[in-house]
């Protein structure tokens, strides 16, 4: 098309129209019979069911699957780790286990488990026996050191003064 010049859709269409003839001229080949020769379905075969996207999936504990961001929670209980997610032409979607089609529900959020609450106990305080090496040696009280930091306190003022004098 570039070797024709054609810069538009419109010139593209008009072009498009004969080259197809041409094409189809040069490369069609006719069929040695006739007749429809496919065979026709058996009953009960579920076509759709083979054209689809299956994807293997992890059914969880709580009976959730995740398939393509969105979480959907498996109505009938089912005893298995691992279930096939079918994504039909139609648009429609079925989960299979077996080749049983599972119900489901679309869920926007996980289910929290209620935690068991476990009994409040009142630990008691150690207290240790009279042998204990804790007790061989004697609490001393603390000293006072609200003297000291006094002392200290005016200490600091006096140095800090004389060093910005001297600046």
């Amino acid at each position: 098309m570039r070797l024709k010049g054609i810069k538009t859709i419109g010139e593209a269409n008009l072009f498009l129209e004969g080259y197809l003839k041409r094409n189809n001229k040069r490369f069609s080949i006719e069929a040695a019979e006739k007749e429809d020769l496919h065979r026709p379905l058996a009953e009960g075969f579920d076509l759709d069911g083979v054209l689809c996207v299956k994807t293997k999936r992890t059914l969880r504990n709580d009976f959730t699957v995740a398939h393509n961001r969105k979480l959907y929670q498996i109505i009938e209980p089912a005893n298995t780790k691992d279930v096939i997610v079918e994504e039909r032409i139609n648009g429609k979607m079925h989960i299979t286990h077996n080749n049983k089609v599972l119900g489901f529900k679309e869920i926007y959020s996980i289910p929290l488990k209620e935690k068991p609450k476990k009994p409040f106990k009142i630990r008691k305080k150690y207290i240790p026996p009279k042998d204990h090496p804790w007790r061989k040696y004697p609490v001393l009280p603390k000293p006072d050191i609200s003297i000291l930091a006094l002392h200290w306190t005016e200490e600091l003022i006096d140095s800090l003064y004389r060093y910005m004098l001297s600046c």
